[in-house]
């Protein structure tokens, strides 16, 4: 599976219509609302707002995608079929279209959304997805700074700590790394 390592953005004009895409990664569901809000602001004029996401959830793959008013499968259905035939998970790609005027028909529809939404895909490159988790763990004061050198090893981030008796962190890591770490303290 993969992910994007970064936003991407694209723009393009076909027969008078303007057609603007981003394509974010989006770690859960209320990311993906914030960034889907957020681009329909910043486009308030715009006649549609199409995208497709899916997302890696403890229930499996959740994929939804939205035509956004164009006819029936010529907006939302080609950005998720590129999400899909390249595995991408945690992601979502977005499209706005500024009617200019002309009809572009169905098979004109598919290629300006799939084309635009691709270009932004491109730019935001890709890296292999990582599942990663939360997880608890309580140590002592003398494993502090050994804890915190396993967890900037994998890449791992801490979000909290606590101190007591002992010094309680809150980890986000990636899932074989909390596999170790957590049988180490």
């Amino acid at each position: 599976m993969l992910t994007f390592s970064q936003l991407g953005q694209a723009e393009q004009t076909i027969h008078k219509s303007r057609f603007i895409a981003r394509a974010k990664r989006c770690e859960d569901e209320r990311e993906l609302a914030l960034f889907l809000r957020q681009f329909a602001s910043e486009h308030q004029t715009a006649g549609h707002l199409a995208y497709a996401f899916r997302m890696k959830t403890a229930e499996g793959i959740v994929a939804r995608f939205s035509d956004a008013g164009e006819p029936a499968g010529t907006a939302g259905k080609p950005i998720m079929q590129m999400l899909d035939g390249q595995n991408y998970v945690n992601c979502c790609v977005a499209v706005v279209r500024y009617y200019g005027g002309i009809n572009l028909g169905t098979g004109g529809l598919v290629r300006a959304y799939g084309g635009t939404a691709k270009q932004a895909m491109e730019q935001a490159g890709s890296m292999p997805f990582v599942e990663m988790v939360h997880l608890k763990v309580s140590t002592s004061y003398k494993r502090v700074d050994e804890l915190t050198r396993e967890v900037q090893k994998c890449h791992g981030e801490i979000l909290d700590k606590q101190f007591d008796e002992a010094v309680h962190f809150l980890l986000k890591l990636p899932l074989d790394a909390a596999k170790q770490i957590q049988a180490r303290f």
